[in-house]
């Protein structure tokens, strides 16, 4: 702070003594501020104190985070504008290379995002993932924010004049960026290698500016600021005792350069800010919240010099007349015609299909973002951005630039449930393999408990409303079977299904359509409980499926609902089964009489604050006229679904009861500790045997239970440890699950 007062001393002596030269120019304020990730967003509390303090700033020069604060002061943003944005925007989906669930159409809902490695064929072999980051999101909202200036192809024409700087990768140069796509500008001066792919420019490949020049003072003075603001964020090199991973290594010998280049930008500074952000790193955008605030804080004990400047410079050369500029009032652009470039496995009809794109149509920026991701739903495109470019009559031209998906892929995940064990998960999804307007799969789960499943999804229509699914699925599982809250036996469980199923989308959240499945299901008892099956039995169930998703992700989601109901007709069953009762056969006849069959499934999910997340779950389901019939009830328990006809239930083990009527309601709360870091408690409770009752079980009709979760979403995903209780039990059980089920 001392240098900052001694340099507004000095400036303003200088200036008094020259006041009586009529020929000297009022000075220009320009302001510089740096790259540094999430620690960048403390720009904005700097940017606050010079609006409060009225100091008029005439040029902008940013690199990285300091590039997007200060393109967006420079268009015409106030900060207090900046502050809301930067406040709304959820930045884990915006840094991500995965799409919120509402964006995927509904057949492709259920396999998107489930695995943690994903190989795309690419030149006649699986390759790896280059692990980095296209930034879909990042582009759309950058587009969203800018759109105001689409038509502005020179950066000296914002508001304020902007400058930002990327780094040519080829040659290791800075590159100052002052015309062309603002988007692109952006997204390329904070593309940090290894973390963000680089950006295509004029024949260059540009990655982060800040590798060589994170702090740009000498490009504001070259664009003709005569005194220089400058925030620096970064906190140089870090020590040996830091370096404690190989990310940290690698971004610590990337930014070797850029360190050296900073202490000669230093001097250039007349004010230099330095927030004081200890605890804070690059990546800490999960407290962004707390680093407003910090450079709000920091704003504060520096606006008493910034109002004594603005208040000098208004006496010395009487105010400011020059107005300042505002955001452009744009909202919407015509659209007149389009180019579309990088597609290869699809056509432009498909994909500006795919878009509902109109010519001669007025759109607004959340319109376009909106075609965006809904052409990218259909799982066929990587990325996808536009540029607008006007044309003479007033409208524009929008230039589309495909990224498509391979069309085939290998998935790779890991599994382990207390009920399940410990399972390798494969997948191979193939589209358009068989049938043009395809999707197949095969998946194949390998570990204590076998499972493999084959689907084609095969579409008839452009918009990808119809579609036609054909499926098979075998699991085996060895269940526990209880008997007053203890165990009483241990039998193993074929389960097979054929299934084809007609469906009609009406949104990307909605579907609905009939079906017909085969089922059949073997018992084989290795420890008989009270009641035990030994045997088979098959049957065919038409139905009619009504399914609903708004979920935002298929992990913790933290807003919409999942939907899934289903009326069916099981017709005359085949079985061929001895019932065993402790060591006797019994000779009860078991019914073979069809039945009507309801299941319904409602999961809500309702975001109350930032970290807050309320849950509720109603499941249902009810076999009607169920007199004598068998393996077709609902298993009640666990805390993760997983197999057929399974009711989850806080409180209980997997196949803790078995009933042909059950409803069950709960209610939980979720609290974000930290940063991929949850607390869930839940409540629930139970009511069976409401409709028809089981003529072989014994149930009680109602069960209360709780859980309380601490979970932790790393890369294999989900890592979840739990206690529960249920008042009927009456004893606290441990619950384990890491990653997501076949």
């Amino acid at each position: 702070m001392k240098y900052i007062s001694l340099s507004v001393f000095f400036f303003l002596l200088f200036s008094i003594a020259h006041s009586q030269d009529s020929s000297l120019k009022r000075p220009r304020i320009g302001l510089t501020l740096s790259g540094g990730g999430a620690k960048g967003l403390a720009h904005i509390g700097i940017l606050k104190a010079i609006d409060s303090a009225g100091l008029k700033v005439e040029y902008v020069s940013g690199t990285s985070m300091g590039s997007i604060i200060g393109g967006l002061y420079a268009i015409g943003y106030s900060a207090d504008s900046i502050e809301k944005i930067a406040r709304r925007i959820d930045w884990d989906a915006v840094l991500s290379n995965q799409q919120s669930l509402r964006n995927i159409i509904m057949e492709e809902k259920s396999e998107y995002g489930r695995y943690i490695i994903e190989l795309p064929w690419v030149n006649h072999w699986f390759r790896l993932s280059t692990g980095v980051l296209e930034g879909q999101e990042l582009w759309l909202k950058f587009s969203e924010l800018f759109f105001p200036v689409y038509q502005i192809k020179d950066f000296n024409d914002f508001a304020i004049p902007f400058r930002c700087i990327a780094t040519d990768i080829s040659t290791g140069q800075a590159v100052v960026l002052d015309s062309g796509e603002i988007v692109q500008s952006l997204r390329a001066s904070m593309a940090i290698p290894s973390v963000f792919t680089a950006v295509p420019y004029k024949g260059m490949k540009l990655v982060d500016g800040g590798v060589v020049r994170n702090f740009p003072v000498r490009d504001v003075k070259d664009m003709g600021a005569t005194f220089v603001i400058g925030s620096n964020v970064a906190n140089g090199l870090l020590s040996s005792e830091k370096l404690n991973n190989a990310l940290l290594i690698l971004l610590q010998i990337a930014f070797f350069r850029e360190a050296e280049d900073t202490r000669t930008e230093l001097p250039l500074c007349d004010i230099y800010i330095s927030p004081n952000l200890e605890g804070y790193n690059m990546a800490s955008f999960g407290q962004s919240d707390e680093i407003i605030d910090a450079g709000i804080k920091e704003g504060r004990k520096l606006y008493p010099q910034l109002k004594r400047l603005a208040d000098s410079l208004n006496a010395l050369y009487g105010p400011n007349d020059s107005a300042k500029k505002t955001l452009p009032d744009v909202h919407t652009v015509k659209i007149s015609s389009y180019e579309v470039n990088g597609l290869h496995h699809t056509t432009t009809e498909f994909f500006l299909h795919t878009l509902d794109l109109l010519t001669n149509h007025y759109y607004t920026a959340a319109d376009l973002a909106r075609m965006v991701r809904n052409a990218s739903g259909t799982r066929y495109y990587n990325r996808i951005v536009y540029s607008l470019v006007p044309q003479p009559d007033n409208t524009s031209r929008i230039v589309f630039e495909a990224t498509e998906n391979p069309l085939t892929f290998a998935k790779i995940g890991l599994h382990y449930n207390q009920f399940s064990g410990i399972s390798a998960i494969l997948n191979l999804t193939t589209r358009d393999f068989f049938t043009p307007n395809s999707r197949s799969l095969a998946t194949l789960n390998i570990g204590e408990n076998f499972r493999v499943r084959a689907e084609h999804l095969q579409f008839f229509s452009r918009g990808r409303k119809i579609g036609f699914n054909l499926g098979v699925q075998f699991d085996q599982f060895n269940i526990t079977s209880y008997e007053q809250s203890k165990q009483a036996g241990l039998y193993t469980q074929n389960y097979l299904r054929a299934d084809s199923r007609l469906s009609y989308s009406t949104s990307k959240n909605w579907s609905l359509g009939p079906g017909m499945r085969f089922e059949w299901v073997n018992h084989n008892p290795s420890f008989a409980s009270t009641v035990s099956f030994t045997g088979h039995n098959s049957f065919f169930t038409s139905y009619f499926l009504i399914r609903h998703n708004t979920l935002d992700r298929q992990v913790y989601p933290r807003k919409g609902m999942k939907i899934d109901a289903e009326a069916g007709w099981v017709f005359p069953q085949s079985p061929d089964v001895q019932i065993h009762s402790g060591n006797a056969d019994l000779d009860t006849p078991i019914s073979k009489n069809p039945y009507g069959r309801l299941v319904f499934n409602m999961e809500t999910y309702s975001r109350l604050s930032r970290r807050w997340t309320l849950l509720t779950n109603i499941q249902s389901g009810a076999n009607f006229q169920y007199d004598k019939n068998i393996m077709n009830e609902f298993s009640i328990g666990g805390l993760t679904d997983q197999f057929h006809n399974q009711v989850t239930f806080a409180g209980l083990r997997e196949g803790s009861y078995y009933t042909p009527s059950v409803a069950s309601f709960l209610l939980g709360l979720r609290y974000q500790l930290f940063t991929s870091v949850d607390l869930t408690a839940k409540a629930n409770v139970m009511f069976m045997n409401f409709i028809s009752k089981s003529y072989f079980f014994q149930n009680p009709n109602f069960l209360s239970g709780y859980s309380l979760t601490f979970s932790y979403n790393f890369a294999l995903g989900p890592l979840e440890l739990s206690v529960m209780y249920s008042d009927q039990w009456q004893r606290v059980l441990g619950y384990v699950n890491i990653g997501i089920p076949f």
